[in-house]
């Protein structure tokens, strides 16, 4: 399946599009596009036990720091984040990064990043509530660290 206009979604100041969701691949992957700002660091620091993460750099670096390791992806590089890895990223740079993220089996999908965004917009600028993003987070297979 495809579409031509793809719903991006805020989470902070992070942009989502997904280009393949879990139930158009029949489980096996799902595919999602983000923006990050230039000096964002936007996802704390988690681990998924069922799935898999691969990140492949579109534009700008982001530094991903997998088990205590920083790690910059370039345009046209790819990291593999084994499941149960603790790990998070940031756009350290003065540019604006794009990236890709290939989660198999296709288990991640909107929904997470979409009850994620309403906590945060909930938030108005305020402390978000950190429990209602972990029990998020855990719901989605998630585990904050």
């Amino acid at each position: 399946m495809s579409t031509s206009t793809r719903e991006e979604i805020k989470v902070g100041e992070l942009a989502i599009r997904f280009l393949v969701e879990g139930d158009e691949s029949a489980g096996s992957v799902s595919v999602f596009e983000f923006d990050v700002p230039a000096g964002s660091r936007v996802a704390a620091a988690h681990s998924h036990d069922d799935y898999e993460e691969t990140i492949y750099g579109l534009e700008g670096v982001l530094t991903w720091t997998v088990e205590g390791t920083p790690i910059d992806v370039d345009p046209g590089e790819a990291l593999c984040i084994p499941r149960g890895a603790v790990h998070h990223f940031a756009n350290r740079a003065e540019v604006d990064a794009r990236a890709l993220a290939i989660v198999t089996p296709g288990i991640l999908g909107p929904d997470y990043f979409r009850e994620v965004a309403a906590i945060l917009d909930a938030a108005a600028g305020r402390p978000p509530d950190l429990a209602a993003i972990g029990a998020v987070m855990k719901r989605y297979g998630l585990t904050p660290r």
